[in-house]
């Protein structure tokens, strides 16, 4: 957590006009991602692109959040931080419950589209990641941020392995692998960012009876 931010921080702190075009320009990459992991995964049966499509899904509607309380002030930005670490809680859940139930019975994905679409994914999910590097150690909502688009490039990676995996063994047991470490990538993240945000909002809490005078 930076120590840039102490006592009663301003919203200005997280609501700079570069900041708020960086994150226009995330969710913006990452609605149109999203369709394309759909499609991506429909086509090739890929479980972690699901995930990925899912995860991208999240972000947007994350980075939507993250507009919409930037000029509030820190406590509502570190409210806003909480529904997104418990948001990516819930995702990585998701995520580890589907690969399992596949595990059960799932056939190889096409590994070529599947390799296609994760390098795809990087190059935006890179690109993003640069965008908000400035921003990574801000308040817990702008360090929310800078993880998702981290983890996504992470993610990706992983993806484009799991597909030469399925490549070389014919099996679907590299993707689900990957969907399974997707999950405990959300997992890990969601509970850092839920450890801070609860943190900066004990340390804004209004004093007992300050509204009494």
């Amino acid at each position: 957590m930076s120590s840039s931010c102490t006592g009663n921080c301003s919203a200005d702190s997280g609501a700079s006009p570069r900041f708020r075009k960086a994150l226009w320009i995330a969710l913006i990459v990452n609605a149109l991602m999203l369709a394309v992991e759909i499609a991506g995964s429909l086509a090739s049966g890929s479980v972690s692109l699901l995930a990925d499509a899912v995860d991208f899904g999240g972000d947007a509607a994350n980075y939507a959040l993250s507009l919409a309380v930037l000029s509030l002030g820190l406590r509502w930005r570190s409210r806003a931080a909480l529904v997104k670490g418990w948001s990516m809680g819930l995702y990585g859940a998701f995520v580890l419950g589907k690969a399992a139930w596949e595990a059960t019975g799932s056939t190889a994905p096409e590994p070529v589209t599947m390799a296609g679409i994760g390098l795809l994914a990087l190059l935006a999910n890179v690109s993003v990641a640069v965008l908000l590097f400035t921003f990574r150690s801000g308040d817990a909502n702008m360090r929310s941020v800078w993880l998702c688009s981290r983890n996504d490039a992470i993610v990706n990676l992983l993806i484009i392995i799991a597909a030469a995996g399925v490549f070389g063994t014919g099996t679907a047991w590299p993707d689900l692998l990957v969907a399974a470490a997707v999950s405990m990538l959300a997992l890990w993240s969601s509970v850092s960012v839920v450890r801070q945000a609860k943190a900066e909002l004990a340390a804004h809490r209004p004093a007992r009876g300050a509204h009494a005078h």
